[in-house]
């Protein structure tokens, strides 16, 4: 079931990084500007359209979920290490955008937490859904 959806994640990638790739040559840099999240805005998407008409099998759709959850944190470790001899050798400016980024994000949870439909029948959904995998 893991292997299912591999390909729709991974054509996502090579979008996103194509993507972010192109957008860095535009203004200049030599190198990919978010094409981890283009790749990743790119597989919500997809997967939403085919979900919607239908196209989309249970066992892809798990797979995808799957990778989901492990491509994340994989991504932004690779990120971080990659990043942090910019932001040693970028002085302060890297440490006050960090901070200020979680002064500003912080009081904003519970605001956006708030503004998220809570599912009433949340135990039956549970039920359910496992009782499909068995």
């Amino acid at each position: 079931m893991i292997i299912y959806g591999l390909a729709l994640l991974s054509a996502c990638m090579f979008a996103g990084v194509f993507v972010g790739t192109l957008i860095g040559q535009l203004i200049g840099i030599p190198g990919d500007i978010g094409g981890v999240g283009f790749a990743m805005l790119f597989l919500m998407l997809s997967t939403e359209i085919l979900d919607r008409k239908g196209l989309m099998k249970k066992s892809a759709s798990s797979g995808i979920e799957f990778w989901s959850a492990m491509y994340i944190p994989i991504v932004v470790a690779m990120a971080a290490s990659q990043n942090v001899y910019a932001a040693i050798s970028g002085g302060p400016t890297a440490l006050v955008a960090g901070i200020a980024g979680c002064v500003v994000m912080f009081p904003l949870i519970k605001p956006l937490s708030k503004l998220a439909k809570p599912n009433e029948n949340w135990e039956e959904d549970l039920a359910k859904e496992l009782a499909d995998k068995k």
